[in-house]
């Protein structure tokens, strides 16, 4: 029986590193983001749609979507972003779950799901074990501020828009604290592998 784990954490938590982990150890890691990105590339179901929805003025010359222009729109219009998201969404869930059926197929120990809002998506549904990556605020603030290069007000903007890390830490099962080194990161997250290999 393959073990599918959905992975988790806040902007600048270290979800990303706890992503490469997996990828060191050979687990299969299928990542919401990159998803996202592919569903909505010239071809694809959702491509159409969003040109339906929104219309050829946001296409690139090259007839890519161009992302800031659809950004700006469905940031300040609450209906228009829901309109995006249900165009998107059930096309990237499509594309995680055939990566996942394949990834079981092929006999797999551990199956990795990265997806960055599990919880406010409601996707937990997808998976039997989640793990969020947890950091202080002020440590995702510091990071958030050196890694984006924004202002302590642009900073806290962003983590306002996402459900609080204290909140998910009651809905994961497994918490990994990276406030410290990537070795104990590490090493916390061999624990809880080794915890639930029981299962495998």
């Amino acid at each position: 029986m393959s073990l599918v784990i959905g992975l988790t954490g806040g902007i600048a938590s270290g979800k990303s590193t706890v992503s490469n982990m997996f990828k060191e150890m050979d687990i299969t890691v299928i990542d919401a983001d990159i998803e996202a990105r592919l569903a909505v590339e010239k071809g694809e179901p959702a491509y159409n749609k969003i040109i339906e929805s929104f219309g050829s003025d946001i296409l690139l010359p090259n007839e890519e979507i161009d992302r800031q222009k659809l950004g700006s729109i469905i940031f300040h219009h609450k209906d228009k972003r829901q309109l995006l998201n249900e165009i998107v969404h059930p096309e990237v869930r499509k594309r995680m779950r055939q990566q996942m059926e394949a990834a079981i197929s092929n006999q797999e120990k551990i199956v990795v799901l990265d997806i960055p809002l599990l919880f406010e998506s409601k996707l937990t549904y997808m998976v039997q074990k989640t793990i969020l990556v947890y950091v202080e605020r002020e440590v995702q603030l510091q990071r958030l501020m050196e890694r984006n290069q924004l202002s302590k007000d642009e900073a806290e903007a962003r983590i306002h828009s996402q459900m609080p890390l204290a909140e998910k830490v009651k809905l994961a099962d497994a918490v990994l604290n990276n406030n410290g080194t990537l070795i104990e990161t590490k090493k916390q997250l061999l624990e809880v592998l080794d915890k639930w290999g029981e299962n495998l």
